[in-house]
């Protein structure tokens, strides 16, 4: 009877039980629907990360919500992108001078010094099916050699289709039966400090990995790896193997090429740099058109800085823009109305914060076109339209190659024209007698002479023409005193050879 009663019991209890969530249910339900709907929606907006009257971020754009949202996975974005992501082995061979060489006692018993191969790593991304790959300047550097490995286990030969030391970007060409992966290039302008990231490269050389992060900043300058100065700034991941890596946001572009990282160590601590794809996209337009340089438009004027001291000397509320040194009066800005000393603040109504912004903004735009420049002039706001044209050859002068017993030997030089100057890296106003290629086995390179170098002097005479210096390099003389202009610094040297 006892143990009758006990099972009542129980079964009452687990009926009871099984009515309360329900009840509770009924009662949500309730307060629900008597509950005031505008806190109700408020909140739900809250926790959803909707954004109210105040809000600066894209509705597209919240917090996770919800355990499922915090398990979401870059898999698939990874699956899609990994396989146009390559692998770049650049080799050359070192030239090794012994303290022997020369001398046939030593030799007979030391021998020859033999070359020695160097190799480097890097990383690339596949741009076109066709073949088309971009990659850092300087993992390609020098070398003699340049083979590209594919996610799927390929090796080929590259052919260097175009390569730009200022910017650091290089393109190579592989070849196939069939069309190769691709990511495809996306907006870096569109990119906002928050936003999601995925690195992917081979990182000391371990094999392809990816890294996540965000956008830390954006218009890094003053990085010192190329004079884009203009850089996408990233907690992602980055360490030398990345370089040449591709930067993809959320959906599945290509917003940046990883060029370099800050780091004590070696190793990454969340600091990595990579070049913004607009540019990246210019330069790959470039290389596919057959150029042999990267032009930039040209518009005949030349940019400074602006210095807290020029902009309290103008009256501006801070030090932006950039200053107009100087400008050719026959060239597309001269006609425009550009003078020297005016300020440019803005480009197609983007704001112009830095004379680095300037040339990055100029870079990525296509001659044959206009730009609308907004100028500060005597105290006064102006927008001018300037035609952007491809900078002039000038006198066509011939590039000579040096010879004789000198330290020039093995160096080509020719007339400095506004077009050479670009292609060197200089400024399109200066003037001169300037390196243009230095062979590699030459007492040139032995003495260091680099591409754009000016030549100024050389045993007392001005070097005026790229005959002159021919001339005076077959002087018959061990003594050389020369003066050399590299980079706005004046260069002083005198040896014997």
């Amino acid at each position: 009877m006892r143990v009758k009663r006990l099972s009542l019991v129980l079964i009452c209890a687990l009926m009871a039980l099984a009515f309360v969530p329900a009840a509770r249910h009924a009662l949500a339900e309730d307060a629900a629907k008597t509950a005031d709907p505008g806190l109700s929606d408020v909140l739900t907006d809250l926790l959803h990360g909707v954004e109210g009257e105040n809000a600066t971020s894209g509705p597209d754009k919240r917090v996770p919500f919800g355990r499922e949202e915090v398990q979401l996975s870059f898999a698939p974005l990874v699956k899609q992108t990994a396989p146009a992501v390559v692998n770049v082995y650049a080799s050359q061979t070192a030239k090794v001078t012994s303290p022997f060489e020369g001398d046939p006692f030593f030799e007979e018993f030391f021998g020859r010094a033999q070359p020695r191969a160097q190799s480097s790593l890097g990383s690339g991304v596949l741009v076109d099916p066709s073949g088309v790959i971009v990659t850092n300047f300087h993992v390609i550097k020098g070398a003699d050699e340049v083979k590209v490995a594919t996610a799927d286990g390929r090796e080929f030969t590259s052919k260097v289709m175009l390569k730009d030391e200022t910017l650091d970007l290089a393109v190579l060409k592989i070849s196939s039966d069939k069309p190769f992966p691709v990511i495809a290039i996306g907006d870096s302008d569109a990119l906002e400090v928050g936003d999601l990231l995925l690195a992917i490269g081979n990182p000391f050389g371990v094999g392809q990995t990816t890294t996540s992060g965000i956008v830390s900043a954006l218009a890094r300058s003053h990085i010192g790896v190329s004079d884009s100065g203009y850089f996408i700034q990233t907690d992602a991941a980055i360490n030398p193997g990345n370089s040449g890596g591709a930067l993809i946001n959320m959906g599945g572009q290509l917003v940046g090429i990883n060029t370099a990282i800050y780091s004590r160590s070696g190793g990454s601590i969340g600091i990595g740099f990579a070049i913004p794809s607009n540019m990246v996209r210019a330069f790959a337009d470039a290389a596919k058109a057959g150029l042999d340089f990267f032009e930039r438009p040209y518009i005949g004027a030349e940019f400074e800085a602006v210095t807290p001291q020029i902009a309290e000397s103008l009256a501006m509320e801070k030090p932006t823009g950039a200053l107009v040194s100087s400008v050719d009066a026959a060239g597309p800005a001269g006609k425009a109305g550009l003078k020297p000393g005016d300020v440019v603040l803005s480009l197609n109504g983007t704001s112009v914060e830095s004379i680095e912004a300037l040339d990055y903004r100029m870079a990525t735009l296509s001659i044959g076109t206009k730009a609308s420049f907004a100028v500060l002039s005597k105290g006064q706001q102006a927008t001018m339209d300037i035609a952007l044209e491809r900078a002039p050859e000038g006198a066509k002068a011939s590039e000579v190659t040096l010879h004789g017993r000198s330290p020039f030997s093995g160096a080509k030089v020719a007339e400095l024209s506004p077009r050479l100057a670009q292609r060197l890296g200089l400024r399109t106003d200066i003037k001169g007698i300037a390196v243009v290629d230095i062979n590699r086995d030459s007492p040139a390179a032995d003495f260091g002479f680099q591409p754009g170098d000016i030549v100024r002097e050389v045993n007392g005479t001005t070097i005026d023409t790229a005959a002159t210096l021919a001339q005076i390099a077959q002087q018959d003389t061990r003594w050389w005193r020369f003066t050399v202009e590299r980079g706005g610094q004046i260069l002083r040297q005198v040896l014997r050879y």
